[in-house]
């Protein structure tokens, strides 16, 4: 019987990733918090509160549909709206908010019910399951946002922390979305270690392009980061695009303005002249994925970090070639639609 990697010693699971390491290419810092992130989404999906819970973002896109090759550390999860707040779903005909005073009451309650939930519930589920595997490792809550902390084997340049974060939000149900298997990257080497691995609800790859084309085109309208490392949007674009999956995204266009629809209640936001951002004129002729001036720059500035810290692969695309592919994605996005599109149920 395979031994688990978590009762290896610091030696003999720096061994075992080093192997790994040498085989994939890919640094040993990430190899283990590659473990550390399937391990968490084992735990978060054979939980009691599973059947509520997607596993959505760009880790999603690596880890269950290999459609993106670089590494991402974070987990987003959506808890179903209609689980936490089924009550307030309820007050209408389609499940959503009518108005903005009603949804800023909405996201208010819910934000409340979720950081209560990730205090009382999640947070002493994953405490115990900690001290299944190692006492040393430790998780706190922050309002809806789980950080799980490691004793690391590996380090690299200091950029990726040992540390996986869950984001959780409840306010959309997470469709469509499928079973997906997901497997720590090492298991595929080491047959002889048991590694984490599990089937996870999955949000379906093309609403998570339109999820990020919209987040894409909020910056390139504000010129601004969302926090660290945030060019993996555009970078996870483009491999989308390259994956097929942008092709069947954009031919799917009840399901972009089901995600515009979305962000216009729950994300208002503003453009750097201060107007209101139209998310429906984003996903029907003017999506804008390439940005300009100092935003440019800024966004160089962060790819530039990733690639230093071994986040994408040796020989990952150039920035102004990636800026290119974003180019001509942008073109194909706002071209009139023609032909039969396909329809991809919420």
């Amino acid at each position: 019987m395979a031994e688990s990697y978590f009762t290896l010693s610091a030696q003999e699971k720096q061994d075992a990733l080093a192997v790994a390491q040498t085989a994939l290419g890919r640094p040993l810092h990430l190899l283990e918090k590659d473990i550390w992130v399937v391990w968490t989404l084992e735990q978060l999906f054979a939980s009691p509160f599973a059947e509520h819970m997607v596993f959505k973002g760009g880790t999603s896109l690596s880890k269950a549909y290999h459609a993106i090759d670089r590494f991402s550390e974070d987990i987003d999860i959506t808890y179903d709206i209609r689980t936490i707040a089924g009550d307030l779903t309820k007050q209408t005909t389609d499940g959503w908010p009518k108005s903005r005073s009603q949804q800023e009451r909405w996201t208010d309650e819910i934000r409340k019910r979720l950081a209560d939930w990730v205090k009382s519930t999640a947070l002493p589920y994953f405490e115990a399951k900690l001290l299944e595997i190692d006492p040393e490792a430790k998780v706190t809550a922050e309002n809806d946002t789980l950080v799980i902390t490691y004793i690391a084997v590996g380090t690299g340049t200091g950029y990726v922390a040992p540390r996986v974060k869950i984001e959780f939000g409840a306010r959309s149900t997470g469709e469509p979305s499928e079973l997906r298997e997901i497997v720590a990257d090492a298991a595929i080497l080491l047959k002889e270690i048991d590694f984490p691995r599990c089937n996870a609800r999955t949000m379906r790859a093309e609403r998570t392009f339109w999820e990020k084309a919209t987040a894409v085109h909020v910056f390139c309208l504000q010129g601004k980061l969302g926090g660290d490392r945030y060019s993996r949007h555009w970078y996870d674009l483009v491999q989308l695009d390259r994956a097929g999956v942008a092709t069947k995204a954009i031919g799917a266009p009840d399901l972009a303005r089901n995600v515009a629809d979305h962000k216009a209640i729950f994300f208002r936001e503003k453009d750097a002249e201060g107007n209101v951002i139209d998310y429906l004129a984003a996903v029907t002729g003017q999506l804008k994925l390439v940005p300009s001036g100092e935003g440019r720059a800024i966004l160089e500035a962060d790819y530039g970090k990733m690639l230093e810290d071994g986040l994408l692969p040796d020989g990952a695309t150039p920035f102004a070639v990636l800026m290119d592919a974003c180019a001509d994605l942008e073109k194909r996005a706002n071209a009139p639609a023609t032909g039969e599109k396909e329809k991809i149920s919420k």
